[in-house]
């Protein structure tokens, strides 16, 4: 079934929960930050070499690759922001970036500035180019969990343990607007790729939607059993997956306001979901240590077709939720060197398990 999502390859070479993950823009690498104070570049390639960044003194938070493609930033509970060459010299530039740990950092969409988060109750923006500390803003009154900019560059997206999602005018350095419809802790905010809409989502395991042409809420989700960890928009936004410590991956179509999707392969906690660039995979990353990448499918066909050809599926869980995904036999959770056939429905995928002595460790050179 051509439409499903389906579970293309599985990647081990962490050695603690999995925080983050993002895609290169040519969707040919993806990178991945860890507690394991590590982050790991992943070719896409067939039986490619990964890479190890080594740097950090703490937890990797968060990680995202430059628009060009040829920088990755990570965060970390070091206090610290690293700007790293995603090569074998593993070369990495420091940004002393806050006086308590970093939750999140990411680029602008033209890649001159990074904002990051953190339990200083701050949000920063620093020049890349320069590599210096540009601006602060300073209205949290509680830990910041995430910090994005908006595709046009114009706002900045928070959100933090206050339970508040705040808007921020870059150019005038005020909050423009503050959503407190949380109801708990705001782990993650983001812009969908039109820029007229954010999303937030909470311990409380609700995800919310709100029009920023209107200031509006406009959907609620409350899909999952416990706390969502991250989420990420399609391209087309159109959908939207998010992931949670229920150890389950959600999959929205937005367009009718309904969950289609859920997808189990991690066991524990789900941590990190991320969309490729053009929307056709998306990775996953959990307590488990385990890297999932995900073929989407289900953007290939009008989102009407696939309701039709669903509805005369049953299924455990109260309508309107389509389909359940579960990897099949054997369990990805008994590591196996070599190649194995995974049964997935009706089609066979072979795939190759990545054991952590395919992984080149490289040092960093700090700069």
């Amino acid at each position: 079934l051509q439409e499903d999502p389906t579970l293309e390859r599985h990647f081990k070479g962490h050695r603690d929960a999995v925080t983050s993950a993002d895609f290169s823009p040519n969707s040919k690498y993806l990178a991945t930050g860890s507690a394991d104070k590590t982050l790991m570049i992943w070719s896409l390639a067939p039986k490619a070499r990964a890479f190890r960044l080594v740097g950090h003194q703490d937890a990797v938070t968060g990680v995202q690759f430059s628009p060009s493609g040829a920088l990755v930033a990570s965060s970390s509970k070091d206090r610290t922001v690293r700007l790293w060459t995603p090569s074998m010299k593993g070369e990495s530039t420091v940004f002393k970036a806050h006086t308590a740990a970093v939750r999140s950092v990411a680029f602008s969409y033209d890649g001159h500035q990074l904002v990051t988060a953190s339990d200083d109750k701050s949000v920063k923006v620093w020049s890349v180019h320069r590599q210096c500390f540009v601006y602060s803003l300073n209205q949290h009154a509680d830990w910041v969990r995430c910090a994005r900019f908006s595709p046009d560059g114009r706002l900045i997206a928070s959100c933090g343990d206050d339970k508040s999602v705040r808007l921020w005018d870059t150019a005038t350095k005020h909050c423009i607007n503050c959503f407190t419809e949380c109801g708990s802790s705001a782990t993650f905010v983001n812009f969908n790729s039109s820029g007229t809409c954010i999303a937030s989502s909470g311990s409380d395991s609700s995800l919310k939607i709100w029009d920023l042409r209107t200031n509006k809420l406009i959907q609620h989700y409350q899909v999952h059993s416990s706390g969502i960890n991250s989420f990420s928009f399609h391209p087309s936004n159109n959908y939207l997956i998010s992931c949670s410590s229920d150890s389950t991956i959600k999959i929205m179509e937005l367009l009718e306001g309904r969950l289609i999707y859920t997808l189990h392969g991690h066991k524990g906690a789900v941590i990190t979901v991320a969309f490729s660039r053009a929307g056709d995979l998306f990775s996953s990353g959990g307590a488990d240590r385990q890297v999932l990448l995900w073929r989407t499918n289900f953007d290939r066909k009008p989102y009407q077709d696939v309701l039709q050809q669903h509805s005369q599926r049953s299924t455990p869980d109260p309508p309107p939720h389509l389909s359940d995904i579960h990897p099949r036999a054997p369990h990805l959770h008994h590591p196996q060197r070599g190649w194995i056939c995974v049964k997935w429905r009706t089609r066979h995928v072979k795939q190759r398990i990545l054991c952590p002595e395919d992984v080149l460790t490289v040092n960093t050179v700090v700069k």
